[in-house]
């Protein structure tokens, strides 16, 4: 569809990088808190000699906490925004890390994976409302800079299970919990941003909105090949996630360090894509960016030797 010019939402105001430097660097923290999960499943099999089935459950309730659970979040936040729930997400988190450290058994192991999604999901939508309301107007960039924060939170676990827990042992993540008291001051902070702008802007005009003129049944259609491509995506990502670095361990014999610093390199590409899929989505399509990203993993996947 084709725009004119003057046809372009215009910004009516500036972009407050201050807000969207903080809230990715919250971003940062959350998300690389959340990815101590994963990265720490060879620490937790030995430790409990747990099987890959249990692995999986702690996977499965960490998703439907994190992933399930953030869409009704966000319904409630859409009808009254709460700004201050911030830190109370990143309450969670503490809790989830504080358990995952002192856990005597695999019950709680899965209570502290639930208190980690729950962090997860109360952070994201209200987290990510900051950043659009940070923008002003230039909301591909906000979700940009937010987004990468995240990325780059998720590739760190990696490495720090690796290079500082696994020498500490399991206990060594209430280490982290510093982290997350930090983010809490920050968001707090933020959210004090949040409240304090929203009542300004309140009455404001808005910024001018083109809407697609399609009908119900195409809008359906193509959130319903979004739904099944983001699916699909987060199917074998989790999947890697979770279970790459035994296949490095068992197949190539490598231990536990290298295996995790190879899963940091996996993850880290993961982050440079979210940098490297902007601009090149804008050149040559945001369409043809998604469906090769999506596809383009394929031939990957399938090439893979999986043994047992």
């Amino acid at each position: 569809m084709s725009q004119s010019l003057a046809e372009r939402p215009t910004r009516t105001r500036s972009t407050v990088f201050p807000v969207l430097g903080a809230i990715s660097f919250c971003h940062f923290l959350n998300d690389t808190m959340q990815s101590l999960l994963p990265a720490l499943y060879p620490i937790l099999k030995g430790s409990f000699a747990l099987d890959f089935g249990q692995i999986g459950f702690l996977t499965l309730v960490y998703q439907i906490t994190a992933s399930l659970l953030q869409p009704l979040v966000g319904l409630v936040s859409d009808r009254k925004p709460r700004p201050y729930s911030l830190p109370v997400g990143m309450g969670f988190t503490l809790m989830g890390l504080v358990t995952l450290a002192f856990a005597p058994s695999y019950l709680l192991l899965v209570c502290g994976a639930a208190l980690l999604g729950i962090g997860s999901s109360v952070f994201h939508p209200e987290s990510s409302r900051i950043a659009r309301l940070a923008s002003g107007g230039a909301h591909g960039l906000a979700q940009s800079v937010f987004q990468v924060g995240g990325n780059f939170g998720t590739a760190m676990g990696p490495l720090l299970a690796a290079y500082f827990v696994l020498p500490r042992g399991r206990e060594s993540l209430a280490w982290f919990a510093l982290a997350a008291l930090g983010g809490m001051a920050l968001l707090g902070i933020l959210g004090r941003w949040y409240e304090q702008t929203s009542r300004t802007q309140a009455g404001k005009p808005s910024l001018t909105v083109l809407h697609a003129h399609l009908s119900r049944v195409q809008v359906g259609k193509a959130l319903l090949i979004l739904i099944a491509l983001v699916f699909s995506k987060y199917f074998y990502l989790a999947s890697i996630t979770s279970y790459y670095t035994f296949y490095l361990m068992h197949h190539f014999g490598l231990p536990v360090r290298t295996a995790q610093t190879y899963l940091f390199v996996f993850l880290a590409a993961t982050a440079a894509g979210t940098i490297i899929g902007g601009p090149v989505g804008d050149r040559i399509g945001r369409k043809l960016v998604i469906w090769v990203s999506i596809l383009g993993c394929c031939p990957s996947l399938s090439c893979c030797p999986m043994r047992g």
